[in-house]
């Protein structure tokens, strides 16, 4: 029996392997509504970034003879109450917004997964006597509890960030435990355990980055929460202090005026509503770009 000599020719070439890099790319980038939220995203960093070249007015220099002025070629959105212009105050409202989102969520999250990794992957009392704290966090609605500590710790950009970091921390900790407790169980865990891996190795090298691209996706996201939850606070009159700009406290000052000038208040809900929504259609795409397996269509 004589056998056929293969030709190399013939063997069909092996499809090199697609970067992740690559794959995510194309998934994040395939999207309209994601690179919508990019641009207006990049928009707002830009003008939060350089507010104080762009402003044409100073935001918080009161002048009365220029009060409740409707949009015109000296301003462009008019003029609040007391005379200040609106583009500049929300220009500057959005340096205020994205600030604390930032700082809020670096907090809350940095506390979160800590706490939710120490619990999962020690287990026993320690994650009882974390997971029951949390547990009684998350017995209030988030925007409940920040309102309840703001409120007891008074106004101010501090005492907003403490009331908010402590209302968004137990999101992070349930999720970080809740993933902490499924990749612990992986075979790669136990064979660092047996070559003599340390714990906070364990838990900071392996663990951890493993657990990257779920909290990546809930910081995003977080952010567009943290930011309205800001504007609720100041709207409520608990948050940023007076003459701070903030698109929460500008929307409560203009809505007597609803039925004269409703640019007044229409005009920092825009702004907050497209950086809710910039955040929301990043946090999608990140969604769908860094696990498949929770991906959608919108």
């Amino acid at each position: 029996m004589i056998e056929k000599a293969i030709n190399v020719n013939d063997i069909a070439p092996i499809a090199p392997r697609r970067s992740e890099w690559r794959r995510f790319r194309r998934v994040f980038l395939s999207r309209k509504l994601v690179m919508i939220g990019m641009v207006i995203l990049l928009v707002l960093v830009f003008i939060a970034i350089f507010a104080p070249l762009l402003a044409p007015f100073p935001p918080n220099t009161p002048v009365l003879e220029d009060a409740l002025q409707n949009p015109n070629s000296a301003h462009w959105l008019g003029t609040d109450a007391l005379g200040r212009d609106l583009l500049s105050r929300i220009m500057w409202g959005a340096r205020t917004s994205l600030g604390i989102g930032l700082i809020v969520v670096a907090l809350a999250s940095c506390i979160g997964v800590i706490l939710g990794l120490l619990a999962g992957y020690y287990g026993g009392w320690i994650n009882a006597v974390i997971m029951r704290i949390i547990d009684a966090l998350m017995s209030f609605p988030m925007i409940i509890l920040a309102l309840v500590i703001a409120a007891l710790l008074g106004n101010g950009i501090k005492n907003v960030v403490i009331a908010l970091s402590i209302a968004m921390m137990p999101s992070y900790a349930r999720v970080m435990c809740a993933q902490v407790l499924s990749i612990k169980e992986n075979d790669y865990i136990t064979a660092s355990r047996s070559l003599g891996a340390s714990n906070p190795r364990i838990m900071f090298s392996h663990i951890l980055h493993n657990c990257l691209p779920p909290l990546i996706v809930m910081i995003t996201m977080m952010l567009g929460s943290v930011i309205l939850a800001e504007a609720g606070l100041s709207y409520l009159g608990i948050g940023i202090s007076p003459p701070t700009p903030s698109w929460g406290s500008m929307i409560n000052d203009g809505q007597q005026y609803l039925l004269d000038i409703p640019i007044i208040s229409f005009a920092p809900g825009v702004a907050l509503m497209f950086t809710i929504f910039a955040f929301n259609m990043i946090g999608d795409g990140l969604r769908d770009a860094l696990d498949p397996s929770l991906r959608g269509t919108l």
